[in-house]
């Protein structure tokens, strides 16, 4: 697969992170379901600009320092029909003035079928289509060229992939999106081919988003340094995605089945 326009990644080739291929999931080849923790509406901070974003539950990559690594286990989180689920958010985005859709974790493609399921829905409605991951993208297209059609199916509807794992060594401060220097920001359509060349040759910065909810309640999306991160909530108090809290809520969620 060649990016129309890409902002590729240097070192990290060392590293093993992401090179061990994803399991299939077991409803692959059927009407897939979604294990999932978090989705906006509307944000700015993940990706080109006012987009929709959805956490997915789950990551065999296991990055050190990860930024969300409450969203490792592939348990918890809320289970839900794919397609139900992408119909509700497309038009919840729709209505939020959303251009596209943003897809992290967590880690997309290892639950391809079931992202690839929300990633059409979206391209369907004419929005666009990013998507985060920690497998780089010569693996994921080894991967789909073998026979990985869910794999296949979730490159294909993806129109901005950023990819490669997170070296806590090698930080990136020169572009936006990514954490380090060996992550990739590959154009796969034309969409946001201008926006990779525009990073590619001038760089960018990062944003983050902070939310406070009349509970108290902090949320927290974007990218930013462990230090940056809990000097901005230093009197914030806990973010409402953390492992305890999200604990507690859960016995709350009632619209869709948590997982047991």
């Amino acid at each position: 697969m060649t990016p129309v326009a890409q902002s590729p990644g240097v070192g990290g080739g060392t590293s093993l992170l992401g090179t061990v291929e994803p399991v299939r999931r077991a409803d692959a080849g059927t009407p897939p379901t979604l294990r999932w923790s978090r989705f906006l509406a509307a944000t700015e901070a993940e990706g080109p600009g006012v987009r929709a974003a959805v956490w997915l539950q789950g990551c065999a990559v296991h990055c050190p320092e990860c930024f969300n690594p409450q969203l490792w286990a592939d348990r918890g989180g809320l289970v839900g029909a794919a397609d139900v689920l992408a119909a509700e958010w497309v038009e919840s985005a729709t209505a939020a003035g959303a251009e596209g859709v943003t897809l992290l974790g967590g880690e997309p493609f290892d639950q391809a079928a079931a992202a690839a399921s929300v990633a059409r829905a979206f391209r369907a409605a004419g929005l666009g289509v990013m998507t985060f991951t920690g497998y780089p993208l010569d693996r994921l297209a080894a991967w789909a060229a073998g026979g990985r059609d869910d794999i296949a199916a979730l490159l294909d509807a993806t129109d901005l992939l950023c990819d490669g794992p997170y070296l806590r060594g090698l930080p990136d401060v020169g572009r936006p999106w990514v954490g380090s220097r060996n992550q990739g920001i590959r154009a796969l359509t034309d969409r946001y081919a201008d926006d990779v060349r525009r990073i590619a040759t001038a760089g960018g910065a990062d944003r983050i988003e902070v939310r406070i909810a009349r509970d108290g309640t902090v949320a927290v999306n974007g990218w930013a340094t462990d230090a940056a991160l809990a000097a901005l909530l230093d009197d914030l108090g806990s973010r409402a995605d953390s492992p305890a809290q999200v604990a507690a809520g859960r016995q709350a969620r009632t619209r869709v089945e948590a997982a047991r």
